[in-house]
């Protein structure tokens, strides 16, 4: 890793400090973990379940820190994360890595006293997975990174579970399996129009080392391996009918999507600057975001669900 502390360093702000947690991407992870929260059995204390999600999401931003702390260099190359407040010389490195274990201790232990040492656990385990395995360990060795690193972004749903029932049931499980397989393609789409980023930047993705063409047929391939998994959520105890009438809807959408990137002609997706790659990254993110509201609202007592 190149040593970034050398570039030169400017006054940080509590904008540069909340920018390494990574917001946009904590978001997210904050509202999968709440929707697992919200669907699990036995409800919870509503304290307890803010401070549940509050942990989760102080957790989310700790790897995010880790992430720029590690990343630096190549997100100083990188046009998409240059201005980030390492790489940019705003915040210190060191004071990345202080601040990420700093929340990551304070998150995972918070957690364990305010509800269980599963949940804690879990928090603990997707730290360590999305810092020092995908990070670390897989990002710049693999094209094969986002696929399994994508591991740490599919538990939060389980650890709101987790924080409510003190377990792990098929319910949860499912969860994590449909962002587990929403991530590649979800990544990889991004990937195909921010090509020239991961190449200058020495990031092995599977558009550098294998090229557009299969990059776009690994994406519908996800596409379609996508949709019993999506389906199959349906049918366990926190689906229902509309979950599923949803979801035919959507991964329908998201099947096209993938078959219109796959007869994409190269040269018309140069010259039309990866539109369509584009809109299926868009379409991507409300894929997921709709799937865990459908859950939200099949939770909702006098919606028809499975659970009764």
């Amino acid at each position: 890793m190149t040593d970034v502390t050398t570039i030169a360093e400017g006054d940080a702000g509590f904008r540069d400090y909340v920018a390494l947690l990574k917001p946009r991407v904590m978001s997210l992870v904050v509202f999968t973990a709440l929707v697992g929260l919200l669907v699990a059995p036995g409800g919870v204390n509503p304290v307890v379940g803010f401070v549940a999600v509050l942990c989760i999401a102080v957790g989310a931003g700790a790897s995010g820190a880790l992430n720029m702390w590690y990343d630096a260099d190549i997100d100083a190359v990188m046009r998409r994360t240059r201005s980030r407040p390492v790489p940019s010389g705003r915040v210190r490195a060191d004071e990345a890595l202080a601040l990420g274990l700093g929340l990551s201790g304070f998150a995972v232990t918070i957690l364990a006293l305010a509800t269980n040492f599963l949940a804690a656990g879990l928090l603990a385990f997707t730290i360590f997975f999305y810092a020092v395995v995908y990070t670390i360990w897989l990002k710049r060795r693999t094209p094969q990174n986002i696929v399994i690193g994508g591991l740490s972004g599919a538990l939060p749903p389980m650890i709101g579970w987790a924080a409510v029932t003190g377990s792990v049931t098929l319910a949860p499980v499912m969860m994590v399996a449909l962002i587990f397989m929403w991530t590649p393609p979800h990544f990889w789409s991004l990937a195909l129009f921010m090509k020239a980023d991961y190449d200058a930047a020495g990031v092995p993705m599977l558009t550098a080392t294998h090229g557009r063409r299969t990059t776009r047929r690994h994406i519908l391939a996800y596409a379609v391996a996508l949709v019993p998994v999506a389906l199959g959520l349906g049918l366990t105890q926190i689906g229902g009918p509309f979950y599923l009438a949803l979801s035919l809807v959507l991964n329908a959408g998201f099947v096209l999507g993938a078959l219109r990137l796959v007869r994409r002609d190269e040269a018309l997706a140069e010259a039309d600057a990866y539109k369509a790659e584009k809109a299926f990254f868009r379409y991507s993110l409300w894929y997921l975001f709709l799937h865990f509201g459908a859950l939200l609202l099949q939770a909702t007592p006098g919606v028809p669900g499975w659970g009764g």
